[in-house]
């Protein structure tokens, strides 16, 4: 824990109401500003207590705080780097060891991943059915029961889509590990839509994962080696520009040049990391949009608006296209509880999180739910279903611009 970015708080308050955990329990030390507190301790001599570390587990990594603080607190190297301690040196619960140790043994990757494939569709029935008796044995097991998606059909995409008309650039696409295996048609809608916006579209096939949710849960090593495999594959690849389609993936590799060191620095410094949205609207558009008749809530994923900084891209990606009209949700910069894997190792509060979330998306009115990143689109297609409230089709914006620019009547 940096002593430096400790002492840049001053305990200002104004990253209160925008912090989730402090929003639902209204305790001082689940709140960013407690939570700094509690390192200044630690730094200063205080033992690593399972309290202490209670509270830093609670911490969504939303970034929420970051952009609310007049001070410009890093609190997001703060938290990466007080997990990194807590996993050093805290001794968890043998029940909450093998947990972490099962999430973090298969969902970075995604040969792991694809394994699952088949159970989880011939069991979405019956692990609906189960979870609420799950939910009194073990809720984390109950939670990745419930949120467990739908797997649609393998998609195999080539290494290489080749640019609609004049090429105007040539892009790397990170393929991801949950979105590659479990959202796979967004891929594919992302390298079509790159590829009718004149961008040749480089897939490396072996990049494997980003290092995400190692990153932001304290697994330094781990995150490192992902980052620098990363790195690796696009520079075989010969891009230096690689676009992203899950906020989560973007943001921790927009930080590989912080988390890394020495040369892979400098490597990482050489390829520019992108998200699609943000991508799209600097190149600007090429191919028409045809019109899609649709009122569409837009869900701000946190690693997207917060720790990208990203809001009005996607905003202005959508009203753009003909006879779709935007409705935006209410408390839109509070977490809907996924996280990465916080709805897993937190599980109720992650669940209050999500309900208070669908609640907003539901009280829009809108035909279809937007979002950039597939934790966030589980987490709040489980939210609806618990409501019982009809399904709301839930798509990702690049099936959305997809549609659009292929002149398809809907989105798939």
């Amino acid at each position: 824990m940096d002593p430096e970015l400790i002492n840049d708080c001053v305990h200002c308050g104004f990253c209160l109401p925008t912090c989730p955990t402090y929003v639902l329990w209204g305790e001082e030390m689940d709140s960013p500003r407690g939570r700094i507190h509690l390192m200044k301790q630690h730094v200063e001599g205080t033992p690593l207590t399972p309290e202490m570390a209670g509270h830093f587990d609670a911490c969504l990594g939303c970034m929420a705080c970051v952009t609310a603080c007049p001070s410009g607190v890093r609190y997001d190297r703060l938290i990466e780097q007080t997990r990194a301690e807590v996993e050093r040196t805290h001794v968890r619960r043998p029940d909450d060891r093998a947990l972490r140790a099962l999430v973090f043994q298969l969902f970075p990757y995604p040969r792991r991943l694809r394994a699952m494939r088949l159970p989880l569709r011939l069991s979405a029935g019956l692990r609906r059915r189960i979870a609420p008796r799950l939910e009194r044995i073990n809720p984390s097991m109950a939670a990745m029961a419930e949120l467990a998606p739908a797997v649609p059909a393998r998609v195999r995409l080539p290494r290489r889509v080749e640019a609609r008309g004049r090429r105007r650039a040539t892009v790397g696409m990170l393929t991801g590990c949950v979105q590659g295996e479990f959202f796979p048609q967004v891929n594919a809608a992302t390298a079509r839509v790159l590829a009718l916006e004149g961008c040749e579209v480089v897939i490396p096939p072996s990049q494997g994962c980003c290092g995400a949710l190692s990153l932001h849960s304290g697994l330094q090593g781990q995150a490192e080696r992902f980052a620098r495999r990363t790195i690796a594959a696009f520079e075989r690849a010969g891009v230096d520009t690689v676009v992203v389609n899950a906020a989560g993936c973007g943001s921790t590799m927009k930080e590989y040049a912080e988390i890394l060191e020495g040369d892979w620095a400098d490597r990482a410094r050489a390829i520019r990391t992108v998200d699609l949205t943000e991508y799209l609207v600097e190149l600007g558009p090429a191919a028409e949009r045809h019109p899609l008749p649709l009122t569409v809530a837009y869900h701000d994923a946190c690693h997207l608006a917060h720790a990208q900084g990203i809001r009005s891209q996607p905003r202005q990606l959508l009203t753009a296209i003909p006879d779709l009209e935007l409705r935006e949700i209410s408390e839109s910069s509070i977490c809907c509880g996924s996280a990465g894997t916080y709805n897993l190792f937190q599980p109720e509060a992650a669940r209050e999180l999500g309900d208070r979330k669908a609640e907003r998306v539901l009280a829009t009115g809108a035909d279809l739910l937007v979002s950039a990143n597939p934790g966030c689109t589980m987490q709040i297609t489980s939210a609806i279903r618990r409501r019982g409230a009809g399904a709301l089709p839930v798509a990702h914006i690049a099936q959305v611009l997809d549609a659009s620019l292929r002149g398809l009547p809907e989105v798939p």
